[in-house]
């Protein structure tokens, strides 16, 4: 038990110095940063080039090096760590936020939801048409391949990562390989994509962008350090604990109300529709419901008076750290052979996500959104190909001032999506209903509800552009 320990510390250890490095490399390589690349994916990449798959390589079995600069043990320690710590990243999404009314939140977010149910439910259709008829026909690509675009692309690499154990249950674990892979060229594509979409808006005489220069290359955007909000809610009085303490107190209590709802949807399911679905529950994990947890949480803290006391500031470190070592322990552990043997699988899912995202972004958004459609809709442009934080990033490159409240209305959207979509409940769901139900079936539910939703939006909120 000691010696695990001590690997677990370590293992916990190297990873800030990972970062570091990658810091250290981003600042030397200015590509890197007039990308926008996180530091947490480069910091990733060097611990993956370091490991057992590159470096090790080169070295004899009994070598030194053989199994990279890092201890074995150490790799399965990180192997382990991203499913753990994903429950923690959303279990702080709702803690400190403050809950507008259902009237507020749906007049200023409304098209963001639509917009964003678009982007997910049309990645799920978009994967699995693919699937159905090139993948699996001419690559003898697992069917369960289709649903890798949503868990990727709107998940991103937490979601990825924390559905290993559906994955493994499946018999699909080469799929969170791949997973993490999209989730990468997703992220990737998505900020670059994005900042040249500004540089186009600023130049265009057709779009309204309250931006009025061209990004800087060096303006200094770091992903991790994007936050939520412009208004943290003060931190609680001084106490004889630490506020760091405390907060990790209240991300723990989500976590345990979240497993406590779990298990309360396990027994339910065993006495009302397993009998005819079969355990669908039992393939949720986690971390869907440590976000309810939290959104419960906070309503508790809300009701009771101290809701000033939670600091969101504090909250966003909390989760932006547990997110950085997702990141790197994941892109750490990747395993290259896996895409290696699927790189065909692999390329033609992600040109076909980014496409349906851009086709979203250009096509859909102007017709959807009444009004300010470009800077509210690139944030949903970037949670639909990376994940929210990419998201905010883009929306500060385009409207540094926020002068068209799209952070606000992209707040908004997260109450209604993201327990659903995006690493919510159906995200979870998707591999076990793909599995029982047959790809072709899901393809028409997902379809459906596309185009319902684009219907809505550009029928109800289309219709109000001044």
């Amino acid at each position: 038990m000691a010696e695990f320990m001590a690997t677990v510390g370590t293992a916990c250890m190297l990873i800030p110095l990972l970062l570091i490095a990658g810091k250290g490399v981003r600042r030397v390589v200015r590509l890197f940063d007039a990308l926008y690349l996180p530091t947490a994916i480069i910091a990733g990449i060097l611990g993956l080039l370091l490991g057992p798959q590159a470096l090790g390589r080169f070295f004899a079995e009994g070598a030194l090096l053989d199994h990279g600069v890092f201890p074995e043990a150490v790799y399965e320690a990180w192997s382990q760590m991203p499913k753990l710590l994903i429950s923690v990243v959303f279990a702080g999404l709702f803690i400190g936020k403050p809950m507008p009314s259902l009237r507020a939140a749906w007049e200023s977010g409304g098209p963001q939801v639509l917009m964003g149910f678009t982007i997910s439910f049309g990645q799920y259709a978009v994967g699995l048409a693919v699937a159905m008829l090139l993948l699996v026909p001419l690559f003898d690509a697992n069917p369960l391949t289709g649903v890798l675009l949503e868990i990727s692309l709107s998940g991103g690499h937490g979601t990825a990562a924390g559905l290993a154990p559906t994955f493994a249950e499946l018999g699909f674990e080469e799929g969170q390989d791949l997973a993490l892979g999209l989730a990468t060229i997703g992220l990737i594509a998505g900020v670059v994509l994005g900042t040249a979409f500004v540089n186009h808006a600023v130049r265009s005489d057709r779009i309204t962008i309250a931006r009025e220069e061209e990004p800087e290359g060096d303006e200094g955007f770091e992903l991790s350090a994007i936050q939520d909000n412009e208004n943290p809610e003060p931190v609680a009085p001084k106490t004889t604990a630490d506020p760091l303490s405390l907060h990790l107190g209240l991300i723990a209590a989500a976590i345990g109300i979240g497993y406590l709802l779990l298990k309360a949807l396990q027994l339910i399911e065993q006495h009302t529709w397993a009998a005819v679905t079969g355990d669908l529950v039992a393939y949720v994990p986690l971390f869907p419901m440590a976000m309810i947890g939290g959104a419960i949480l906070q309503v508790v803290l809300k009701a009771v008076g101290v809701q000033a006391w939670v600091s969101r500031d504090l909250i966003n470190r909390i989760s932006g750290t547990a997110l950085d070592f997702i990141i790197v322990s994941a892109m750490a552990t990747l395993s290259l052979s896996s895409i290696g043997r699927n790189w065909a699988p692999f390329a033609i899912l992600a040109v076909a996500g980014i496409a349906w995202s851009v086709f979203c972004f250009w096509a859909l958004a102007p017709r959807m959104i009444p009004n300010r459609w470009f800077e509210k809709s690139i944030g949903d442009f970037g949670q639909g190909t990376g994940m929210a934080v990419s998201g905010l990033l883009l929306m500060r490159i385009a409207d540094p001032d926020n002068r068209s409240g799209a952070l606000e209305s992209f707040g908004y959207k997260q109450l209604p999506y993201e327990p659903l979509l995006g690493g919510g409940l159906l995200t979870a769901l998707a591999l076990p209903l793909c599995s029982r139900l047959g790809p072709g079936i899901l393809l028409a539910v997902t379809a459906a509800c596309c185009v319902a939703c684009i219907a809505l939006g550009v029928t109800f909120f289309g219709q109000r552009r001044g």
